[in-house]
Formats: C-alpha cells, structure tokens, sequence
C-alpha cells in the first residue's frame, strides 16, 4: 500500500475515534453550559447557557458560505448574533470543528488541518474550564473559578449590559465596538465606538481615524452628548475613572424581564435595540447620529448647532458676543472658520468672569483638566487662575457633586438641546466688558455705556439709511434695463444669499464650455466648473429662451438656502444678471443616482450594501425635511436624477424648484398647478392637485424599487403583460416571488432579509390612498428594525398612456415629462 494511502486511512481512523470520544464532551456541555475538554462543532451543535438566553456554536451569516464561531440569543429568530471569535479568519465549507480547553489553559478552535482560532492565554496548571454564563459571556475559568479570559473583553459590533468601554491600564486591554464589514463579513469593519481615555473620557465614533460624532463626556446618569437615552428602559451607568482603569458600562434595572443591546452597524450607526416580546422583534431606542446637529464639530470653534433653527444650523455661541470668522463664508454655510470673541481676554486678575450657557452638549474633552474632588465654585477659581482656561463645567446632569471639567483650548463640537431635555450647564470665560454687570456708587458706568449705545443707534441708523438708498438705487437700475424678477419684499429678504458676479461664473465654466456640461433638466443645463481658489462647483444654468422657470429659481433660492443636511445638496449660491439667472450648488463628482442604477456598467459599482445605504440616506434626507426643519418642506419632485452622490456614493437630495413648505401644522395643501415627473407623482396628486408629506412617500417607495430593481418605474416592460414596476412588484410579492426583482448585479452581495424588506416597505410607501402610507419616521423605523412589517395594500399601477386617458380626460394637458424631465403644469380637475 502506497504511504499516502496509509497517512489518510490513519486520519480518517484518528478523527473518527475523536469524534466519539468527544461526543461525551458535548453533551457535557450542553447539558452543563461549560466544556471542561473538547466539544466537536457543526451547524447545530450549541454550548448553551445556564437558563437559555444565550448559546454558543458556529453560524453562517445570511447570504454567505463561511462559517464562524459565535454567540446569540437562543430564543430569538431571526438570529442575532452579539459576539464572534474568528472574524478575521472564516471557515469556508462544512467539515467538522472542535472547540477545546487545551492545557496549559487556552480555549483553541481548529478544525482537522490547523488551528482557527484562539483566546492566547496560559495557566500554570490545567483543568480550567469554559463557561458560558446567561449575560452572553464566554468565560475560562481556572480550578479556583478565577477567569483568565472571558469573551467581554473582546468586543465585536455589539454592546451587552455589563460590557465595558474604555480600558484596563493594568492589562493593556482596549474595550471599543467595531463595526461588522458588511451583513455578510463580520471582519472589522470601517466604523469603531469608543472611549477617548488620554483625557476626561468620552466615546467617540470613528470612520478610520477621523471623528464622527461625539457621544459627550460620561456622566453616572446618561450619556451627556445625548439629550434623551430612552423613553422606554430605565438604564443605570457604571462609571470608573482609575488609575487602573477608565470604563463605562451599563445595566438594565429591569434586566430580568427585558433584552437590550446596543450595536454598531456597518453603516456607522450607532442604535439602542429593546426586544419587545409581544411582537417578537427588536425595537429601535435610539439612532445616532440622528440629525446634521450631530456631525461632529459641524460649527467650529464657539459655534452652536441647533436643529429648530429655520435659515441655519450654526450659530455663535453668543452673537452679542462673538461674531463669525468670516461672516462671507459664514453666509454661505461654510462654518469651518467657527467664530470668535468681540473682545479679546487679556488676562487681567478681577478683570474678567463667566457667562452661564445652559442645555447644551459640552464641547469636546480633547485638551481638557478634570478633578473629580472639586465644588463648582472650586472650579471657576481654577479656572480664572489659569490664563488657558477658557470654561468650565460639572458632568453631572444636575450639576451636583464633584466633578470639576476645564478647557484648555477653543470650545468645539456644542449643541443646543431643547430646555428640560437633559443638557448641560457651560460657564465660558469672557472679558469684563462683556459681563454686563453694574455696580452700585459708579454712575458713569452706566452713563458711558448708554452714550456708547446712543452713538451705536445712530451709527446703524446712518447705515441702514445708506443701505437701503443704495438697494432703492440698484433696484431702480435693473428695472430701468428690464432686468428685474419682479421679487417681492418678503422673498427679498429670504434671498439673502451669496451673490456671485456673473464673470466669475463664466471664467469657472470656460464660457460654458459644451465639455463642461454634465446635465440638462427642465429649467435649464447644468456645467461642471472650478473657482479660481480650486473650489468645484456645479451651475444650474436657467434657460434665457423659456417663459417658465423663474418661479421655481426664486423658489429654490428661498427654500434650499434655508436647508442644512448631509443628505441635502449644499446652495453656495446665486447670480442674477439681465437673462441670466444662475444657482451654484457644491459639486457632486458621482453626478445622479440615476447614472448608475439604469446603466448596465455602472449598476455593477453599486452593491446592494451600497444600495441600502443610498436607501436609507435619502430616507434620512425627507425625514428632515418633513420633520426636523421648522417649516415642512415638500420636494414634489422626488426620484432618481434628482439624488446626487458624492464622492463616497452618500446620497443627497437635489433640485427644490417646486418645493413647497408648510407652516405649523399644516399637513396637505391643494393645488390647480400640477408639477412633478410621472412615474414617481402620487395619484391623489395627479388626479386632484393634492400634495402633502405622503406624496414625497410615494415618490420614495417608487424610488426604492427602483433601486432594488435597476429598473425604471416610468417605461418599464414586461413581456406578457401591461404593468408598469409597481404592478410588476405587486404581482411577484402576491406570488412569494419578490427575490426576482432583483437586479441581477447585486444578486450575489445582497441580503435576502433586507431586500425582501425594503421591496415589501417600497409596496408600503406606493399604496393608493394616503393614509395608509408609513411617514417617513416610521419608515426609517422598519428600515433599520428586524421585525415583520404591516401587509401592504394592492397599490394602483397603469401604464403611462392609461394615465394620461383614465385621470387627465377632463383636465387640461398643457406640458409634460421626456425622459424623465419634470413636467412644468398640469391643471388638475
């Protein structure tokens, strides 16, 4: 017999005898919740905890071969998975693995050729054991029960209660979540949430290296960058600040009755999930980043964000007593230079005190000086001894206790939250002149500051009076020359932005040079140019040869000026000159959604991870509009030209010409001017002029098919059959064939479970009567959530000439959309 043949019948022979003689170790195991020897492991094969909340055993993530070592929930479908050990090594296939306490005490995966995986530890003596304890920790243990390792200390994308963030000096070990790369690839991904411990410690998200949001400094009560942790769990924070160890972590009170964890996704999400029993799925608790607010350092030095703010996020800090950078750039968004103070400190001893700052998140603790045995009144001492001090602050929610928190450098990264909803109390360091106090027996300190003021009024006065003759002068000029766009005074005053000379433009474009053209819509064409500092920007050209447009450039000037999100494309401004009317917008170097979703070669760039995300950005993007902006704003012409990607494919909602906004609690409004493009127009909107939140819905549920499918809505065929995508989409889902939608491009990325999702909320958002369409809330809600949705209604779907005969018959048909264009007025019925 040849050797070869001999050296495979003696493995075979050694792993069969293995395989029986660690079946006793398994059922040891399960039966006990710990291994004291080896545990053979195949899909099926669980270590599972004492009273079965949590088991151990190897997974295949959904939509991917490979196979890892993991633990879940034992109750719960589908799975959830909170820790796995070889992320960075999987195991493609499906031979037998072995899990095993080897001596001298470490616990080693391997399977019949190597060794998978390892926890890299050595005892003294043997004998330890394995444990899997009901909190979702992997423990060994020695013979006196002491751990020398346990699965808690090895963070993956999930938070448990009792996990910690921060870091053990004494150990070396970093405790920080990272992110899976994918739904399918648990290797560390992009995204890390974890605590800055050089400093007063913090948790931080990061995309690589660079910051993305910050959660605030620890408090023992709630997490201090965050105005409302939960309205439904009571959580208690553990705080340790050592010299051994900086951690934070947190408990449920009400543990023994609910199941909580925290996750961050490979999206960089950073989500609060509560198990509801009831419904047998995981509620969202919490969502951050939730809003542009949460960007970090959005404003600067001594900038505040604040989302409740109509014409702007940012603002100073103070504005009587600090004043932009650069009020030019300030005026055009661009916040990067922050602000600075109107008078300068010189630090004089009883020359300067504190202004108190109340209900925001404290600035970022980078270079900061903490004492955790100080008074408050301790700390404003410190503070106006050191000249670098610039504030101070208590951690504590109630500022009681202790803790003394002083900056050292400028005050970034600050937000304003709404009064009573858990923000902080600041004392920023000013000049004396800036205090604002009187003193009793010292009349001409409070003479001098009236005759300052006098003189003031007048200087303003004299000013304003220049002004306005000058604007009368202007606007008389351009009437004269017929150059007037008949703008009333109130939407003059909402014009205040940015004005670009009409020769700067036209040196950016090359005199509008057909090679730099990279669009055409229904107003106009849009070039592609650089400033002369370097500055990309695209020129969305009104055409001088049409009657129509005018209207939507004033709209669009008034409405998107007024509009700050990352998924909003950014206004940086405007040129009126004789005929020519101009909007400059950043540039956006992917151009529209609709270039890669309908092209067969650039459709393969978009995966269906990619795709989700471009899902739930433009998700995001209506949310703010329709909620989180004081006036709620309608777009009307929502769909895939008019969603521009950036340089990383995030996607950002473009083009507010017929953009309508609502004041209070308006909710619909009607209209005998019909705008919009078909395909993505609902039909209480085409039929009787009806607009409201519910119909930028429509167009996101038809935008979502489209996204998953690759198709157009408006166009498509089918052969056999008269549907359009919709109808298309509804019978596959009627028939449990909704998988076929796919585009074939994104068939081996994607993950069954949320392209099923997002084709049934697609169906959801598509139905016919308004009011059983999701808001954009509760969409973002089942988008990020695992639970089953609501069983969507048969939606109306025709082809594009049965709309037009069926709903336009008796109303007056005077333009229309080609090729996807926006319509420019259909007179409803």
């Amino acid at each position: 017999m040849k050797p070869s043949m001999i050296l495979i019948m003696e493995r075979a022979a050694s792993m069969f005898l293995l395989f029986t003689i660690l079946n006793f170790h398994k059922i040891y195991a399960a039966e006990f919740g710990s291994i004291s020897g080896s545990m053979f492991l195949t899909e099926g094969d669980t270590l599972v905890s004492m009273t079965g909340v949590f088991e151990l055993g190897i997974f295949k993530p959904e939509g991917s071969e490979n196979r890892y070592l993991g633990i879940w929930y034992k109750k719960i479908a589908p799975q959830t998975v909170v820790w796995v050990a070889n992320r960075n090594r999987p195991l493609p296939g499906a031979s037998p693995l072995v899990l095993r306490v080897s001596d001298p005490g470490s616990l080693v995966l391997f399977n019949s050729q190597s060794m998978i995986w390892s926890s890299n530890t050595t005892l003294t003596s043997s004998n330890a054991t394995a444990k899997l304890y009901d909190n979702g920790n992997l423990v060994l243990l020695d013979q006196q029960e002491k751990v020398i390792w346990q699965s808690f200390d090895y963070l993956t994308d999930t938070l448990l209660p009792g996990m910690k963030l921060g870091k053990d000096f004494v150990r070396g070990i970093e405790w920080h979540l990272s992110s899976w790369k994918s739904n399918q690839d648990p290797a560390p991904g992009a995204f890390t949430w974890g605590a800055n411990t050089s400093v007063y410690p913090e948790n931080k998200l990061r995309q690589g290296a660079m910051v993305t949001f910050r959660g605030g400094p620890w408090s023992n009560e709630r997490f201090t960058g965050v105005s409302v942790f939960s309205t439904v769990l009571t959580f208690t924070y553990d705080v340790v600040v050592t010299e051994r160890e900086v951690s934070f972590s947190y408990n449920l009170e009400n543990r023994s009755s609910l199941l909580s964890r925290v996750t961050l996704n490979s999206s960089g999400d950073f989500i609060s999930w509560a198990w509801v029993e009831e419904s047998k799925k995981w509620q969202t608790v919490l969502s951050l980043p939730r809003d542009i607010c949460d960007t970090y350092n959005i404003c600067s030095a001594y900038g505040k964000c604040n989302v409740d703010l109509t014409q702007q996020s940012c603002t100073c800090l103070d504005e009587k007593r600090f004043v932009p950078r650069s009020k030019r750039d300030w005026g055009m968004a661009n916040w990067s230079g922050g602000c600075v103070r109107r008078t300068p400190l010189d630090c004089k001893i009883g020359s300067e005190g504190f202004i108190k700052y109340s209900n925001v998140k404290l600035p970022d603790t980078q270079n900061t000086w903490y004492n955790t045995s100080m008074t408050l009144k301790e700390c404003e001492t410190k503070c106006l001894k050191d000249c670098t001090c610039m504030a101070y602050a208590n951690t504590n929610v109630r500022g009681e206790g202790t803790v003394c928190l002083i900056w050292l450098s400028d005050l970034i990264d600050i937000r304003v939250f709404p009064e009573g909803s858990g923000g902080r109390d600041i004392y920023v360091r000013m000049a004396s002149s800036e205090l604002g106090k009187e003193k009793k027996g010292a009349p001409i300190k409070i003479i001098l500051p009236l005759i300052f003021l006098g003189l003031l009024l007048l200087g303003v006065s004299i000013t304003w009076f220049w002004c306005a003759r000058r604007k009368r002068k202007y606007a008389d000029d351009m009437a004269e020359e017929g150059k007037s766009l008949n703008v009333s005074k109130g939407q003059e005053e909402a014009m205040e932005l940015p004005i670009f000379s009409f020769s700067t433009i036209e040196e950016a474009t090359s005199n509008f040079s057909p090679e730099n053209k990279i669009g055409e819509g229904g107003f106009g064409v849009v070039y592609k140019g650089r400033l002369e500092e370097g500055k990309e920007i695209a020129v969305k050209r009104l055409s001088r040869y049409s009657n129509q447009g005018v209207d939507e450039f004033k709209n669009e000037v008034i409405c998107i000026s007024k509009l700050q999100h990352r998924n909003l494309v950014k206004l940086l401004g405007c040129c009126i000159q004789g005929d020519e009317k101009l909007l400059i917008y950043e540039y956006m170097p992917n151009k529209s959604l609709d270039a890669f979703i309908f092209d067969k070669t650039q459709s393969m760039i978009l995966d269906w991870t990619k795709r989700f995300n471009i899902i739930k950005g433009i998700a995001r993007g209506l949310l703010y509009l329709h909620q989180d902006s004081r006036l709620r704003i309608i777009h009307r012409d929502l769909k895939a030209s008019n969603v521009l990607l950036d340089e990383d494919l995030n996607p950002k909602i473009s083009d507010f010409g017929i953009a309508r906004s609502f004041g209070g609690n308006e909710t619909q409004a009607n209209t005998e001017r019909v705008v919009g493009t078909y395909g993505y127009m609902s039909p209480e909107y085409a039929l009787d002029g009806i607009f409201s939140t519910k119909s930028d819905v429509f167009s996101f549920g038809v935008l979502v098919l489209e996204i998953v499918s690759g198709k157009r809505n408006r166009g498509f065929v089918q052969p056999g059959s008269d549907n359009n995508l919709i109808g298309h989409t509804w019978s596959l889902y009627s028939e449990g064939r909704s998988m076929e939608l796919i585009d074939s491009n994104i068939a081996e990325s994607c993950r069954s479970s949320e392209v099923l999702r997002s084709i049934e909320l697609g169906l959801l958002c598509v139905q016919q009567n308004a009011v059983d369409r999701p808001s954009i809330s509760n969409v973002i809600l089942m988008l990020s959530g695992e639970g089953p949705l609501p069983q969507p209604k048969q939606p109306v779907f025709f082809m594009d000439k049965e709309f037009l005969v069926a709903d336009f018959s008796s109303g007056t048909y005077t333009g229309g959309s080609v090729n996807g264009i926006t319509i420019t007025e259909v007179v409803a019925r």
